[in-house]
């Protein structure tokens, strides 16, 4: 192969002499798929480590190392067995979920993945069990996974045949008053920060920041999601609107690479990882072991909007959604308003809006014009759940005593403040049928555009539920939160969307080993299949909008361009210098296309 194929298989020639240098970066390229293994290693390969060497990893890891055995594994032997029986209860708490070595929180995905258990995990405790576990991995040509949260819908921290670095066990939160970035004294100035470890989940920083100290941090808006995967997917909130997302708010990092080395990245140190780990997407560029976030100043109310309208006909619904539309783009179109509104096939809209900034009476007169709208045509429009809107203290947003918004984890020895909202039960433990996503540019809220809008919003709505996510879209954001946003590596058009459509369906839990009614496969396909044709009808006005990488279509064959954009091209020259083996894969992650869908075989 000559040289110049050889680069350009690999995908940096059009970069080489951009930001890393031609020769450098020739040099690397070059070395790399001289050394490169071109298959990693299963346990019935003859290369498989030994008893005696997976022994002294576990000395290395202070006894950590544990086998992995399948969620349900046990219920396939003895269904009435203590295992069985505790996994059976605890199969409806996400918590109990991410608190196994083999948990996934998505029971997996219609013709996509299932989950896996790998065969051994690493329980690491900081960051040199990490880089034990990459150094062994490296050195034995194993397929590394890594785990935090569990809640990939891809399925990217789920990996038969792999060795597993599972951070759950680092879950420390600490709070600063003024932080600096490691080396940048006099650079940067002293802030209000978070740290926390990689298994951390936003719970653990909510109650912290808030609940306790009375400020607030950007995170996710599901409590039980880990902190180091959403930051480094880009990651939404409800209040993302005014505060943009978790990645901006990213001020340093500590992430073993793929060489072992624990390194402490930020704006100075290691820049270029730095921004490939603020959106780059996780499990990709290394293992980030723990990470500093700003705090921001709490604002006094948190609120929102809620109710329920049925509409009694095709052309009254349609009229519906052009009137919220015109309402959204006068009234709710600012920092202040997120969160989503449901159109649904059976003619229904669901408000489910949060806000902050706003104290009662002003969320509830923003929202009044458009009550009294519905309200005055009782014919087309029957409401079906009470309407209204409202704000309150916003330090108890998240404290769970008397909160009947959440469900508490009742589990002897956890944190008392682990709860998680009523709202995202049904996502516990769901098998995927299908998945998609994408942006919907600001444009399409001029005047002269709006009718476009609201056809094709009818016309998707006719095949799948659509979820309108106005706080995944940060058109109306303030300019310094767009600007913050530009400098992370998400795709550039989340800063141009006014919000983000999720189409998505499934069923209940389906771990392998749990028993559980037979899948109608002609069913589920068909289910998909309206999926894609929804999100069809929305991308004939919105055609290369973009799609969000952690909320995504597994099948997506545009995953590039759609997940980072133009940002795609440096974030794979980051990835060539600091993981030239790939030894990090994930699905559709930076670099994948140059291995089989499993990860094992290099294909470039």
């Amino acid at each position: 192969m000559k040289r110049r194929d050889l680069l350009r298989s690999i995908g940096i020639l059009p970069i080489l002499t951009g930001r890393f240098g031609a020769a450098s970066a020739l040099a690397r390229a070059t070395n790399a798929a001289v050394l490169r293994p071109k298959r990693r290693v299963r346990p019935s390969h003859p290369s498989w480590p030994s008893a005696a060497s997976w022994a002294k990893l576990k000395d290395e890891v202070g006894g950590n190392l544990i086998e992995v055995h399948s969620l349900f594994g046990s219920c396939r032997s003895n269904s009435n067995g203590a295992a069985c029986l505790e996994a059976l209860k605890g199969m409806s708490n996400p918590y109990w979920i991410g608190d196994q070595p083999a948990g996934t929180q998505v029971s997996g995905w219609l013709d996509a993945w299932s989950p896996a258990p790998s065969t051994y995990a690493i329980k690491a405790r900081h960051a040199a069990d990490v880089a034990a576990g990459i150094t062994f991995a490296r050195a034995n040509n194993l397929r590394l996974a890594v785990k935090g949260g569990a809640h990939s819908y891809q399925g990217t921290s789920n990996a038969a045949d792999s060795l597993l670095i599972w951070t759950r066990s680092m879950n420390s939160v600490g709070l600063h008053d003024a932080f600096v970035p490691k080396g940048c004294e006099g650079r940067i100035a002293p802030a209000p920060a978070v740290t926390a470890e990689a298994g951390a989940v936003w719970m653990d920083l909510y109650n912290a920041v808030t609940t306790q100290g009375g400020r607030y941090v950007q995170g996710g808006g599901c409590m039980t999601v880990g902190v180091a995967g959403l930051v480094q997917s880009g990651g939404f909130g409800v209040f993302s609107k005014g505060f943009g997302t978790a990645a901006a708010g990213l001020l340093e990092a500590e992430v073993v690479t793929a060489d072992s080395q624990v390194r402490v990245v930020n704006a100075y140190s290691d820049p270029d990882l730095f921004w490939a780990l603020k959106g780059g997407g996780g499990g990709t560029f290394g293992v980030v072991t723990r990470l500093t976030l700003r705090t921001h100043e709490l604002p006094r109310y948190f609120g929102g909007a809620w109710g329920k309208i049925k509409a009694q006909s095709d052309a009254a619904f349609t009229r519906l959604i052009a009137h919220f539309v015109s309402f959204y783009n006068e009234k709710l179109f600012n920092p202040h308003w997120g969160e989503q509104v449901k159109l649904g096939t059976d003619n229904t809209m669901e408000i489910s809006m949060t806000c902050h900034g706003l104290d009662d009476g002003q969320a509830a007169a923003t929202w009044k014009p458009l009550f009294e709208w519905v309200k005055a045509s009782p014919r087309d429009f029957v409401v079906i759940s009470q309407l209204g809107a409202g704000a309150r203290d916003s330090r108890h947003w998240w404290a769970v005593e008397g909160n009947h918004n959440m469900t508490l984890d009742t589990r002897t020895g956890v944190p008392r403040d682990h709860a998680w909202s009523k709202a995202d039960q049904g996502e516990c433990g769901i098998f995927l049928h299908g998945y998609d996503s994408l942006w919907l540019p600001k444009s399409l809220l001029q005047i002269k555009q709006q009718p476009s809008l609201v056809d094709a919003l009818f016309a998707a709505s006719r095949r799948k539920l659509l979820r309108v996510f106005f706080n995944k879209g940060l058109a109306g954001a303030p300019l310094s939160v767009l600007e913050d946003t530009r400098q992370t590596a998400m795709n550039p058009a989340v800063v141009e969307a006014f919000a983000l459509v999720i189409i998505a369906d499934g069923q209940g839990l389906a771990y392998p080993g749990l028993t559980r009614g037979t899948l109608d496969l002609t069913a589920a396909r068909k289910d998909a299949q309206d999926i894609d044709l929804a999100a069809a009808e929305l991308r004939k006005i919105a055609p290369n909008a973009g799609s969000y990488v952690s909320e995504s279509n597994y099948f997506n064959r545009s995953w590039q361009q759609d997940f980072w954009g133009g940002n795609y091209l440096r974030l794979r020259a980051i990835k060539a210098k600091y993981d030239s083996d790939g030894l990090f894969f994930v699905h559709h992650g930076v670099g994948s296309e140059d291995w089989s869908p499993d990860g094992f075989t290099r294909l470039a």
